[in-house]
């Protein structure tokens, strides 16, 4: 009996409402026309080295080294949008974001968070618009 009941609980799939949403460049150009907030949460140098989406509010999540702050980085967030609100999370190739994404939704309960899959990139890479940081 204990066997079906994990079997039930912990392997077979569940549909649920996934609260990430991962991106290509048409539905973020698409969220971008619609008012949603794009946050690159890249590291500045990094926003110099390659720009950024037009719009996007610069908020640093990892450090070099990986570190991070997550009540400094949610109250940077929090004038932006809240745990209702949709918005955008943008790195150089989707991975930081991707990490970040499922954090936000499984545990601080964000119900709409949408991850550019493949980053700025590839952004960049099939010829769209980036600006100066700050610009």
């Amino acid at each position: 009996m204990y066997k079906l009941l994990f079997l039930f609980v912990f392997i077979m799939p569940f549909p649920v409402a996934a609260a990430v949403a991962n991106i290509n460049n048409a539905e973020l150009e698409k969220l971008i026309s619609e008012g949603v907030p794009v946050i690159d949460i890249r590291r500045a140098e990094e926003w110099r080295q390659t720009g950024v989406v037009k719009g996007s509010h610069l908020i640093t999540f990892f450090d070099k080294r990986g570190n991070y702050n997550v009540p400094a980085w949610l109250e940077k967030l929090a004038p932006i949008a809240d745990k209702n609100q949709p918005f955008i999370l943008i790195c150089r190739t989707g991975n930081r974001t991707g990490t970040l994404s499922n954090f936000l939704d499984k545990k601080l309960g964000y119900t709409k968070v949408y991850n550019v899959r493949r980053g700025i990139t590839d952004w960049i890479a099939k010829g769209k618009p980036v600006v100066k940081p700050g610009s």
